[in-house]
């Protein structure tokens, strides 16, 4: 049977992987492993052509079946939305502490492969081509700058001081480039350490050019308006939603969850405060697995016992997705994040912790909600379930279609879940649980209100600076005032809500979706509802838009 959108969607993603190597590799498509892209404005624009001539030629076809029609409207909804971010004049000059195409160059390399010859001959290509590759890239921002394209000053001082992080200039962390080098056979080391060498000094010239020719020009403002940031949550949520709603919800939502936080503090420290709950956590010996080594093989450990617990009661895990690696990152940025396997499997998914170089308190009661994020039943089900069902889903559906409210809403509704499944039945887990939960309530209220401009409400929950205006001081005072965690990967966050409108809400969003999705589809079914026959057919959907998603939700 000739599938049109299945037979264009699958060569797009060929095309896009040739004119985007880093893509490739993030998603592991094989032949590109020695190539980076071009970074120079052509090599934009082509990659824009390139979304531009599928988009139209998508939109001409008319699909076979009811899978077809959800892989149509998923492709004409994702790279609509590329379009027109591109069109908005917002996509070559995107740089943050999280965005960039000088953080897809370095990441590029934690998931290349190191075992055979070829590999380090892939690797040896790439440190050699990092040069050019940032040259290119400084002219691309060069020129949208001298269009007014720019982003906050703010971002280009932080990424600076990052890049210094990564080339060993300042921070604990020593030069990544020359650590991988360390790691080449005997034969080809010295040849490998020259290249990283000229990489590093290459990133350190980049650094510079961010301080001394970008941050001048950047803005003084961290917002970035409503038309901006409108378009920046369509293309997070696959959804419009009502932003100052969503903004009034958030505050209700997050004195639920510290209502709960206060609850259950009182089972950890009869009597006393959160505070003395979280104090009595770190103190505890038992929850600090003491050096990033041994929580990287806490995680390990912890992952693999709910993969095995999970398989064939809650969820049918297939054998090939049953390994997923947890490591610790070669860089101190901070925060939490995943990788999906290659398309033929042979790299597993991978769970990522990184620390800043001021974490000490390697507690397990903060990340046990976040392994369940990451991992199992969070994103590693969902991705790599995705990857493994080509019988259900075309292969841009499989490794290039990423929608951050589906995703993200999936892996905040696991943690949820397993809550529900009383996998937090120890106090200190859950209080992990919901100090995550309501991290994320919070996002919500600082990203949509610094970046609109909004007021605090007169009345909100917490009597706090009534009728003041967000910025970026109130944010982080807030976000302190909320949260447990410690001051340097605070800060990397409060940075990355400054620099990345609408992602941060994409969160709580995408859980408040699922889980009413969830509700409707109990109440449609009543005593026949089956919890995991609903998951399954949800995730045999591949990632979605919300609004597409609600829509094939609604149906199972």
């Amino acid at each position: 049977m000739t599938r049109p959108v299945d037979d264009r969607t699958d060569r797009f993603v060929e095309e896009y992987a040739a004119l985007d190597p880093i893509a490739a590799t993030a998603a592991g498509i094989a032949g590109h492993e020695h190539e980076w892209p071009d970074l120079s404005p052509d090599g934009f624009g082509a990659r824009e052509e390139l979304a531009r001539r599928a988009l139209a030629e998508v939109e001409g076809l008319t699909p076979t079946d009811a899978r077809e029609a959800v892989a149509r409207d998923a492709f004409l909804e994702r790279i609509g939305l590329d379009v027109e971010q591109v069109e908005a004049g917002l996509a070559r000059h995107e740089l943050s502490v999280i965005t960039g195409a000088s953080h897809d160059l370095r990441e590029a390399f934690d998931l290349m492969g190191t075992e055979t010859a070829d590999d380090w001959a892939a690797i040896d290509a790439r440190l050699a081509g990092i040069p050019a590759a940032l040259a290119d890239y400084r002219r691309t921002l060069l020129e949208e700058a001298a269009a007014g394209r720019v982003v906050a000053r703010r971002q280009y001082v932080e990424h600076a001081a990052q890049v210094k992080g990564w080339t060993g200039r300042q921070g604990a962390g020593g030069n990544f480039f020359v650590g991988l080098a360390g790691q080449a056979p005997e034969r080809i080391r010295d040849r490998i350490v020259e290249r990283a060498e000229q990489a590093s000094a290459a990133y350190a010239d980049f650094a510079s050019f961010l301080e001394t020719d970008l941050a001048p020009r950047g803005r003084e403002a961290d917002g970035v308006g409503r038309e901006h940031y409108a378009l920046a949550s369509r293309r997070f949520l696959g959804a419009t939603i009502d932003l100052e709603e969503t903004y009034a919800w958030a505050w209700e939502e997050l004195a639920r969850i510290e209502d709960d936080m206060a609850a259950t503090a009182q089972r950890i420290t009869p009597g006393g405060t959160l505070a003395d709950a979280v104090a009595a956590l770190d103190a505890d010996p038992a929850r600090n697995c003491g050096s990033r080594e041994a929580f990287q093989a806490w995680m390990q450990e912890k992952s693999d016992a709910i993969v095995q617990d999970f398989s064939g009661v809650h969820f049918d895990i297939a054998e090939p997705i049953r390994t997923l690696a947890c490591k610790v990152a070669p860089v101190n940025d901070g925060g939490a994040w995943y990788t999906p396997p290659s398309e033929d499997l042979s790299r597993p998914g991978t769970m990522w912790f990184s620390f800043t170089d001021d974490h000490t308190n390697f507690s397990t009661w903060r990340d046990t909600t976040t392994v369940f994020h990451e991992g199992v039943p969070g994103h590693h089900l969902q991705c790599a379930q995705a990857v493994h069902r080509a019988d259900l889903l075309n292969r841009w559906q499989r490794l290039l279609c990423w929608v951050s409210g589906h995703g993200e809403g999936w892996a905040l509704y696991a943690e949820r879940l397993m809550d529900e499944l009383g996998y937090f039945e120890d106090a200190g887990d859950r209080l992990g649980f919901l100090d995550m939960q309501g991290f994320r309530a919070a996002r919500v209220i600082v990203d949509i209100g610094v970046h609109l401009g909004l007021t605090i409400p007169a009345e909100n929950p917490f009597g706090w600076r009534p009728g003041e205006v967000w910025d970026a001081d109130l944010v982080y005072e807030f976000m302190r005032a909320h949260s447990r965690t410690d001051d340097g990967t605070l800060r990397f966050e409060v940075n990355r809500y400054l620099g990345w409108p609408g992602q941060a809400p994409s969160y709580k969003v995408g859980e408040k979706i699922w889980l009413q999705a969830r509700a409707d589809a109990k109440a449609r079914h009543g005593d026949a509802f089956d919890l995991k026959a609903f998951h399954t057919a949800a995730l045999d959907l591949g990632s979605l838009g919300l609004d597409p998603l609600q829509a094939a939700l609604a149906r199972l």
